[in-house]
């Protein structure tokens, strides 16, 4: 098995709501609810789910662009095992220098008042490249990796496409030589083909850097396309992970079962049957009851209304595959007697 290279244990990341003119605080918005996971190094490990199940915070939680309520992020360093939730001020500098995201919008990533290399110019000047000269040929040759001309740098962002502005957010991702690149929806805002482009992109850059991904989005298709394993998320909790073959073919938790079933099949002679999912995501701010998914859950049962189920590994399955159901045994027998997922 794979080194781990970060371990994310009981994470929650609560909002406080408040409300009145004393601004008193009367609930709480848990977007991310106990989650509990491992990134091997090397592997690319995809997070899906509906919007506003809490993937975005989850990975921002792990960068610390907003701070956890409780658990814990423990990144492999050269020295050893450190938590970075303990980590404050210029502690952190190293773990951005190791992390890096990808935003989601190319657009409003990149300061319009700044040419590219402008916006690469201070974090590289932070990081210990003082010299000017230095700094733009280090711009020039990640603008090469990522295919694009050593000569955009001095052009400004709104000279550019998506297509290209997400390379540039790749490349200035790459500029500090990180460990770990987390995407969010890195591809969500572009066309078909230039989607594919970036998917490529990212596929080499892995190989020839060593690179490690945790990889956000709710396209199904993108993240079985690009990810060694795969989390579900759904109202802030992981509700199955596994590797993208097993999940894909042996796909036990109700939820993940439905969002399989939605993804469209580019041929008009073959059909999949649907699930529709009834009713709308609960409020994160009042979670029902035991499972967080049984108000919508065709398979529900009495237990699944009261007690919270816990996520954890199926035996039998021969492999790691992780799931936060109560009846997860009973799905997996019938799986097995039917010889698979149809």
């Amino acid at each position: 098995m794979s080194e781990v290279l970060l371990s994310v244990k009981g994470l929650k990341t609560y909002f406080p709501v408040k409300k009145g003119v004393f601004k008193r605080t009367v609930g709480y918005v848990k977007a991310v609810d106990d989650v509990s996971l491992d990134v091997y190094r090397g592997e690319t490990l995809g997070i899906v789910g509906e919007s506003g199940c809490g993937k975005t915070t989850l990975g921002k939680s792990i960068l610390q662009l907003c701070h956890p309520t409780a658990g814990k992020v423990e990144y492999s360093f050269p020295d050893g095992v450190h938590d970075l939730m303990t980590m404050k001020g210029k502690e952190l500098d190293d773990v951005r220098k190791r992390l890096q995201i990808v935003f989601q919008d190319p657009y409003s990533s990149l300061n319009p008042a700044f040419t590219i290399f402008g916006s690469f110019s201070d974090p590289l000047r932070k990081f210990g490249v003082r010299s000017r000269k230095d700094r733009e040929k280090l711009v020039g040759d990640l603008l090469e990796a990522v295919n694009l001309p050593r000569s955009y740098m001095t052009r400004y962002p709104n000279e550019f496409s998506g297509g290209q502005r997400q390379r540039i957010g790749i490349a200035r991702a790459l500029s500090v030589s990180p460990e770990l690149i987390i995407c969010d929806e890195a591809v969500s805002a572009l066309d078909v083909s230039i989607q594919a482009q970036v998917l490529k992109l990212l596929k080499e850059l892995q190989e020839e850097r060593s690179l490690t991904y945790i990889f956000i989005t709710h396209d199904l298709s993108v993240v079985e396309y690009v990810s060694d394993r795969i989390a579900v998320m759904y109202l802030g909790k992981v509700v199955e992970l596994a590797e993208t073959d097993e999940l894909f073919r042996d796909t036990i938790h109700p939820y993940t079962k439905a969002l399989l079933s939605a993804i469209p099949i580019a041929d008009i002679t073959k059909k999949r049957k649907r699930i529709p999912l009834q009713g709308d995501v609960p409020s994160p701010v009042n979670p029902p009851s035991g499972c967080p998914f049984h108000p919508r859950c065709s398979f529900c049962q009495d237990r699944c209304r009261t007690e919270i189920p816990v996520l954890r590994r199926l035996e039998g399955t021969g492999k790691e595959h992780y799931v936060c159901c109560h009846r997860a045994e009973e799905f997996l027998a019938e799986i097995e007697g039917k010889g698979g997922n149809a």
